[in-house]
């Protein structure tokens, strides 16, 4: 069973932030320009300039605008797909900081080339990498650091970089396919909410001052849809406002709360069909991670730490540094993961197996492969899945409204 008061820290890396600065000056041929350019300090945009052939005049930092921030932000999708190319040239033979450059300089993002020149720079000077990358950005989180330290020290980055690039562009695929399955019910259920509420506001009116002319009891069923609308269209700011503070409190409570995050996350683990793809979405992301830095020749308690770090549901996190505990203590893994009651029985059977072989690493990359095709299938398939269910949500819904309204005009003769 997981217990309540387990807990992880992590090491904390002083970030340089990088800043947007605005700059005036006279070029070569005595032309007034000026711009705007991203960098970690005032002396590296100086700097920058100069290469440009750029008399300086003025250099202040400023607030970039909302889109120049998104088009020019460094992503974890271009981490990814930096941590692909800096594989494919450490594994052609060309030199670290020979590859940071060439990324670097044939990036289109202006905070990309920057992060990169900056980690360039601190690698020339005597820096190790792992340590240049955790201090250029939070991107390089714990994880990717102890695996480019771990191939440092052995030799063997070009490998590391490569089961890097094969674990972020795995998990880039799989949150890709859990997002995809989550539009199509939430479109479904916005436009079926949409409908409803432009029945109760525009439509049932309209039926309310045709029925106030019978002069006769409506059918409680119908008499209930006029009050809901009544109360809607009378107390409809007031409605709006408290579903308004409803998310605001529960947004803050996920932020500050994080025993009420653990909770939720729990519950979401329940819920039909979607349950199933969170857990075995986290269960294959915690085997890829364990998988990749038992292979690099990271200790097995550090690889679980590092499981643990990259899991987004806590509850699920929690389970994780409680077998690490239990490891610690000196069980064996896949005990420790029974005794959590949160991984499914195939995993245990795996991992059991991959330890009593020596081939743990293969089982768990066999296991997330395992669970990616399921999830994989699922969400091909949730149309299908959640099909009747969206039926029935619809015709209970819509359908209701429609026999509420209808009912009295059934009943038109009697009421005669």
């Amino acid at each position: 069973m997981l217990s309540s008061g387990t807990s992880a820290s992590v090491p904390v890396n002083t970030i340089n932030k990088i800043k947007h600065f605005a700059w005036r000056g006279v070029s070569t041929n005595g032309k007034k320009v000026s711009g705007t350019i991203m960098g970690f300090s005032e002396s590296e945009v100086r700097e920058k300039l100069s290469q440009q052939n750029i008399h300086i005049q003025r250099v202040r930092v400023t607030k970039p605008s909302a889109l120049s921030k998104i088009g020019n932000s460094f992503t974890s999708k271009d981490l990814t797909a930096f941590t692909r190319q800096m594989a494919t040239m450490l594994q052609s033979g060309v030199p670290v900081v020979q590859a940071l450059h060439l990324i670097a300089e044939s990036h289109k993002k202006t905070e990309v080339r920057s992060v990169l020149i900056q980690v360039c720079n601190q690698v020339e000077s005597g820096t190790a990498l792992s340590k240049a990358f955790s201090s250029s950005s939070t991107l390089f989180d714990k994880f990717y650091c102890d695996l480019v330290s771990t191939g440092e020290e052995t030799g063997h980055l070009p490998e590391v970089f490569a089961r890097l690039s094969l674990y972020r562009e795995k998990s880039e695929e799989l949150r890709r396919k859990v997002v995809k399955a989550m539009i199509y019910p939430t479109i479904v259920v916005l436009v079926a909410t949409a409908v409803t509420l432009g029945m109760l506001i525009f439509v049932i009116p309209q039926f309310a001052q045709i029925f106030q002319g019978f002069d006769a009891e409506l059918p409680a069923f119908t008499q209930m849809m006029i009050d809901l609308s009544e109360a809607i269209r009378f107390n409809g700011p007031m409605i709006f406002l408290s579903i308004v503070a409803f998310c605001v409190i529960f947004s803050m409570s996920m932020k500050r709360s994080e025993k009420f995050r653990k909770k939720v996350h729990q519950k979401s683990l329940g819920i039909p069909v979607f349950g199933s793809i969170f857990l075995k979405t986290a269960v294959a992301r915690f085997a890829r991670t364990l998988a990749t830095t038992f292979s690099a020749g990271i200790p097995l308690l550090q690889g679980l730490e590092s499981g643990g770090q990259t899991t987004t549901n806590l509850y699920v996190k929690e389970a994780i540094f409680d077998t690490k505990d239990q490891t610690t203590a000196g069980m064996p893994l896949y005990q420790a993961l029974r005794q959590t009651e949160v991984f499914p029985e195939l995993m245990l059977q795996m991992v059991m197996i991959g330890e009593e072989s020596g081939a743990l690493d293969d089982m768990l990359n066999k296991c997330a492969t395992l669970y990616e095709e399921d999830v994989d299938n699922l969400v091909d398939n949730l149309g299908r899945i959640i099909e009747p269910f969206i039926i029935v949500f619809l015709g209970v819904v819509v359908g209701g409204l429609l026999v509420a309204m209808y009912l009295p005009i059934f009943q038109l003769g009697a009421i005669i």
